[in-house]
């Protein structure tokens, strides 16, 4: 019965150090205006959690770009969508970053997760998102 319990308590354990290795909140950010966040250093890969809500069916608005937090240059627009949901992007290099959000009545949150190579393995787009982002050059 000890035996039993030891291992029942050591299997737990390991289980729960595997998901604190794994994905993790870098920076989550919310609102219902217009904004620049503040930076954020992620490593590759990274992931991109983004929900939006709001009031109005046709009337709401989120755009994201991302932004170079060193020099301020304008890497690329990660979302640009008109209607109420949520979505997962993909990141396959690192840096410091900030993002340029320009909402129209919405309530949006975003949420900047770190995740391991093998948990980027198990990601797959959407139809209308056939790769990972890319970063300009």
């Amino acid at each position: 019965m000890k035996s039993t319990m030891a291992l029942a308590t050591a299997m737990l354990a390991l289980i729960l150090t595997a998901e604190a290795v794994g994905k993790s909140v870098v920076s989550e950010f919310s609102g219902q205006t217009s904004m620049t966040t503040t930076a954020f250093i992620v490593e590759s890969p990274w992931l991109l959690d983004w929900h939006l809500n709001g009031d109005y069916e046709q009337l709401i608005a989120l755009d994201i770009t991302l932004i170079d937090s060193k020099t301020g240059r304008n890497v690329g627009r990660v979302l640009h969508t008109k209607r109420k949901g949520n979505g997962l992007k993909l990141f396959n290099e690192g840096g410091v970053y900030k993002l340029r959000i320009s909402s129209t009545l919405a309530r949006w949150r975003i949420r900047i997760e770190q995740i391991t190579p093998e948990e980027a393995e198990q990601y797959s787009p959407r139809k209308q998102d056939t790769k990972p982002f890319q970063l300009k050059p």
